[in-house]
C-alpha cells in the first residue's frame, strides 16, 4: 500500500514509472503518463482491444490530441462546452501527438474527457493529460473506495484518505462514451449523460 500527499502523487505521475489512482466525478481512476500506458494494461490485466481514456484538466489541454476539419472541431468544442467538465467521453480521430499505447489495436482514435472533480482537475493541471481507466481488474466491477484500491492494487500510488475521502461521493455510473462517425455521434456506452445522436443540440 502506497499512500502519499497530493504533491507526491503528482511527482510520481510525472516521473512516469508507476500507476497512480485518484478520484474523479465517476469511479476512481487508474492513471499514468500516456507514454507509459502499457503499465495500466499490465496492472489491470486488460486486453489490448480496450483503449484507455485521455483525461485532461481543461478542453484546451486535450484538443491537440485530436484532429478534424474546422467544422468538426467546432462541433466537438460545442459539445465540450455544453457537457464538460462532466461524465462524457468523446472518441475522436487521434492526432500524431497521441501515444500509440493508449489504443494499441486502433491508434487512429482517442477517447478524451474532462472530469467534473476538483481534485482530479488539480492533479491533471499539473501533470498534463493522463492515460486513465477505472480502478479494477479487467472484467470486474469498478472499485469505489481507497481501501478496495489499496487491497487489490498494493503497488498503485493513492492519496492519503485525509486528502480525498470527501471527494469520494462521486457517481458510480461510468461516463457516457460517444464516438464521432463523420457527421454524427454513435453511443458506445450509455452512462451518466444523455447525448443527442445529432450534433449535440
Amino acid at each position: 500500500m502506497v499512500q502519499v500527499s497530493i504533491d507526491a502523487l503528482i511527482d510520481v505521475a510525472i516521473s512516469g514509472n508507476k500507476v497512480v489512482s485518484f478520484p474523479t466525478d465517476t469511479v476512481p481512476a487508474l492513471a499514468t503518463r500516456p507514454d507509459q500506458a502499457e503499465l495500466i494494461f499490465q496492472t489491470k490485466q486488460r486486453s489490448q482491444d480496450k483503449p484507455l481514456i485521455l483525461m485532461g484538466a481543461t478542453p484546451e489541454a486535450l484538443w491537440p490530441y485530436v484532429k478534424g476539419t474546422v467544422e468538426e472541431l467546432l462541433i466537438w468544442q460545442q459539445i465540450a462546452q455544453h457537457y464538460w467538465p462532466g461524465a462524457l467521453t468523446l472518441v475522436l480521430p487521434a492526432s500524431e501527438k497521441v501515444s500509440p499505447g493508449m489504443n494499441p489495436i486502433d491508434p487512429s482514435t482517442i477517447g478524451i474527457r474532462v472530469p467534473n472533480c476538483a481534485i482530479a482537475q488539480h492533479i491533471l493541471s499539473r501533470t498534463g493529460p493522463m492515460a486513465t481507466t477505472s480502478a479494477n481488474l479487467s472484467g470486474q466491477p469498478p472499485l469505489l473506495t481507497l481501501a478496495e484500491i489499496n487491497t487489490q492494487f498494493p503497488d498503485v500510488v493513492t492519496l492519503f484518505s485525509s486528502e480525498c475521502d470527501a471527494t469520494l461521493t462521486a457517481s458510480t455510473i461510468p461516463s457516457t462514451v460517444a464516438k464521432w462517425q463523420g457527421n454524427s455521434w454513435k453511443i458506445l456506452r450509455q452512462g451518466a449523460i444523455n447525448l443527442s445522436s445529432k450534433n449535440g443540440d
